[in-house]
């Protein structure tokens, strides 16, 4: 089974300092029939302007990616850390029994673009914590690169989450599969380009969703970024 979902049908939000697309049901976007896909909760596509950010707000029991596209994010929080998060890098913080952080745009005269990504935990209540890794763009380029996993193979961040996240830069003749476990669900993001999945066509901003399937085909690509998420049924 294959579905695809638009850019322009995501839940859209304008705050003069933010900029936000949701996937999926997030804040006064409500949509019953994109609530999450499998334990995949929130994507939310945001664009912060200079000198701005979100000021100190809780979490408890989420697995959270931030995945920088442009600008750099500064971040802080209860546990003590206080990060810049540059593009190409991967942070994740789990939530867990509770953590406060802020995250403001840490990039002069410029538009900090970036990716907010919610994975239900498979644990409750455990420490919070937090991780970052930098992964090279050639490690992703004609190629899908794990970038967060239960287990933190292959240099991945660690996520106390039944999933794997995977990103990708392709071009031109350039393609990348994955197998999946028919009885497991996935979910292909498109960041920017344009890219066929499973023969489906996508363009900037589109996502598919799969379930039943087997395996995951990349071709066709025109200068894509892209995250492929193997997720819990």
């Amino acid at each position: 089974m294959l579905k695809l979902r638009k850019s322009e049908e995501r839940g859209y939000a304008d705050h003069g300092w933010l900029k936000s697309y949701h996937s999926f049901s997030f804040a006064s976007y409500h949509d019953p029939h994109h609530m999450g896909w499998g334990n995949l909760r929130v994507i939310n596509e945001d664009r912060i302007e200079p000198g701005t950010g979100f000021g100190k707000h809780s979490h408890r029991n989420m697995e959270i990616i931030s995945y920088v596209l442009s600008g750099e994010l500064a971040h802080q929080d209860s546990m003590g850390n206080i990060k810049g998060i540059p593009p190409g890098d991967v942070q994740r913080m789990s939530a867990g029994t509770g953590v406060t952080h802020s995250e403001f745009n840490n990039a002069k005269d410029q538009v900090t673009h970036f990716l907010q990504i919610w994975i239900e935990p498979n644990v409750q209540e455990i420490p919070p914590g937090y991780e970052q890794k930098t992964i090279p763009l050639a490690e992703k380029q004609g190629k899908l690169r794990l970038v967060a996993s239960p287990t933190g193979e292959n240099g991945s961040v660690v996520i106390h989450a039944d999933a794997k996240l995977y990103a990708g830069l392709l071009d031109g003749n350039e393609n990348a599969s994955i197998k999946i476990d028919p009885q497991r669900k996935a979910y292909v993001h498109l960041i920017r380009g344009e890219l066929v999945v499973n023969g489906q066509g996508i363009t900037t901003g589109d996502a598919v969703l799969l379930a039943q399937e087997n395996q995951i085909q990349l071709t066709h690509a025109k200068k894509a970024e892209v995250l492929v998420f193997d997720l819990a049924p």
